[in-house]
């Protein structure tokens, strides 16, 4: 399955972009991986790296939110705490299996490639447009 980043998931904001951008490929390198039928070692060295990148990301994406004032800052905290823990679940289903499966491959299209797309597209898109108004006051 290819999942790349394409102009839906543009949010204006340059540096949530190529965020997102290495996320998404990152996750797309995942997938291509345990479908081609890579080893579990791994598949969890991928997604310990995608845990980390998550972190980094949502790190910087909070700071800005942060300096921007962002209104809703502590809900999409919050949405991205869940997204860590689903990546933490993930590593130990992953960990129980002899390898990645099919329904791996699966879980990791639903709960993390569906799950950023939609994410993308409705609150860090907010975000981006908040930060962007923030920055700008005059465009109002």
């Amino acid at each position: 399955m290819l999942i790349e980043f394409d102009d839906t998931l543009v949010t204006g904001n340059s540096t949530i972009d190529e965020q997102h951008k290495e996320l998404i490929k990152r996750i797309g390198n995942l997938i291509t991986a345990c479908e081609e039928g890579d080893g579990k070692v791994n598949a969890i060295k991928m997604l310990d790296y995608l845990d980390e990148y998550t972190d980094f990301h949502f790190t910087a994406e909070e700071e800005l939110q942060k300096k921007a004032g962002y209104p809703d800052y502590d809900n999409h905290h919050k949405k991205h705490e869940e997204f860590k823990e689903t990546i933490k679940e993930l590593t130990e289903y992953l960990e129980e299996l002899e390898g990645p499966n099919k329904d791996f491959v699966d879980k990791v299209k639903t709960e993390v490639v569906d799950w950023l797309f939609r994410h993308i597209k409705a609150a860090d898109r907010s975000v981006a447009e908040y930060i962007n108004l923030h920055n700008n006051p005059d465009i109002v």
